[in-house]
């Protein structure tokens, strides 16, 4: 059966009010064919992100007009994997509600999304030859799964020259990349004849609202911001560096660019290393 995710506008609501607007959820969903799974509540944001099983989009929202009433603003069909792998797994409480840290905080929804990329990875493979470039993607990929690790990365694929992730706290994602570039400078006073680098790039965003697809105009921000970097450096977008005030972290401002895909210019800002 289909799957999807659908949106609500629930600014000013309490825990208890969501968990009992799930349960009256569950209370008719067989009437409709339609399975709640779970949800996830950002409460700063006001949004409220339940994910179901369901034979039509139509079918989801008429067990929220049966059960309490309150439809959901948008309502898109999503790959479970995608789904899972941008969102986490997350651990689910008695109400329905994703939580993290054991259960005691609520998944908020929103994502930090990063990519690397290996510079120069095609012409390596000719300048170095085949194995010994998959020596260095072998080094990076080491430095970067230790790197999410650390600061509760979830990686969502390998591009085959850099890796692509989600963070369920958007600040951690800027540290990750902080942290990856900083060991690479590391590796690289000990081995100074060494090729490898890297640049980075990391956007931060909501699920969003594309057909069969969950990742959207973040994740391509993401891959955007990626390819403009320099070696060595982390890019991110302006609403991922307002995200970090407060958690020790420095940026420069770019300025705005105009990046491929994106209508209007977009404000960058490179993460400090220091």
């Amino acid at each position: 059966m289909p799957m999807y995710m659908d949106i609500h506008n629930v600014d000013g609501a309490t825990a208890d009010a969501l968990a009992a607007a799930h349960e009256a959820d569950e209370s008719v969903q067989h009437k409709h064919d339609v399975t709640c799974l779970k949800y996830w509540w950002n409460e700063g944001a006001g949004k409220l992100f339940c994910l179901f099983e369901a034979p039509s989009a139509e079918a989801a929202n008429a067990v929220h007009r049966e059960a309490h009433g309150l439809l959901a603003e948008q309502i898109i069909e999503v790959d479970p994997v995608l789904a899972e792998g941008f969102l986490g797994g997350g651990a689910v409480n008695n109400a329905g509600a994703v939580t993290v840290r054991g259960g005691d905080v609520y998944d908020t929804g929103v994502r930090g999304v990063l990519f690397t990329d290996i510079v120069g990875s095609t012409a390596l493979n000719q300048e170095i030859g085949d194995d010994a470039a998959l020596e260095l993607v072998e080094a990076h990929d080491a430095i970067v799964r230790g790197c999410l690790a650390t600061w509760g990365g979830r990686e969502v694929k390998h591009t085959g020259d850099g890796i692509m992730a989600s963070f369920i706290s958007p600040a951690s994602a800027v540290r990750c990349g902080r942290e990856i570039q900083r060991a690479l400078v590391a590796r690289a006073e000990e081995l100074p004849d060494d090729p490898l680098a890297v640049r980075i790039g990391a956007a931060a965003g909501e699920p969003v609202e594309r057909n069969q697809d969950l990742f959207g105009s973040t994740v391509q921000l993401a891959a955007r911001l990626c390819a403009r970097a320099a070696p060595g450096e982390v890019l991110v977008s302006a609403v991922l560096a307002d995200l970090c005030i407060g958690k020790g972290m420095r940026f420069d401002d770019l300025g705005e660019d105009e990046l491929k895909g994106f209508p209007d210019p977009v404000r960058i800002r490179r993460v400090r290393l220091d």
